[in-house]
């Protein structure tokens, strides 16, 4: 192996180092966030937006019908019944964890470029945007 092809595997498992990580500590803060959030709802501290006596009528319904008939926001909606709801301290939890990737990604970026990994930076770059359109409801369909 010569200096350049050692050289790129340093690199690479530098940036693989700083992605894994990023991703661990992301990945066990969402879980630990997650799972105080849940006992958070099943203990009652929080008042719940639908008692949770009341799911089990609900399950099988469509979403069209569990949204007409429990009155439950839809789309980015639920953000405002953060305060008032526990069952939205779970959604947040579950929302923050999907920001995971993209903040991987995102971290890595600076060090694609100080490595001169333009292409790979942009392809990075790239990866975050698709993920943030798409967190965002940009390529929802319908309704």
């Amino acid at each position: 192996m010569d200096v350049r092809e050692q050289d790129v595997k340093e690199h690479d498992a530098a940036v693989q180092e700083i992605y894994a990580r990023w991703l661990d500590v992301g990945t066990r803060l969402g879980f630990a966030a997650s799972l105080i959030a849940f006992l958070v709802y099943v203990s009652g501290a929080v008042p719940a937006y639908l008692p949770l006596e009341a799911l089990p009528r609900y399950w099988g319904l469509p979403v069209r019908d569990f949204l007409r008939q429990t009155g439950a926001p839809s789309g980015w909606d639920w953000l405002s019944h953060l305060g008032g709801g526990a069952e939205y301290l779970n959604l947040a939890c579950m929302a923050l964890l999907s920001l995971v990737t993209a903040l991987c990604y995102a971290r890595i970026v600076p060090a694609l470029l100080a490595l001169s990994e333009r292409l790979q930076a942009a392809l990075a770059i790239a990866q975050v945007a698709v993920l943030l359109a798409a967190a965002s409801g940009l390529f929802a369909g319908g309704g």
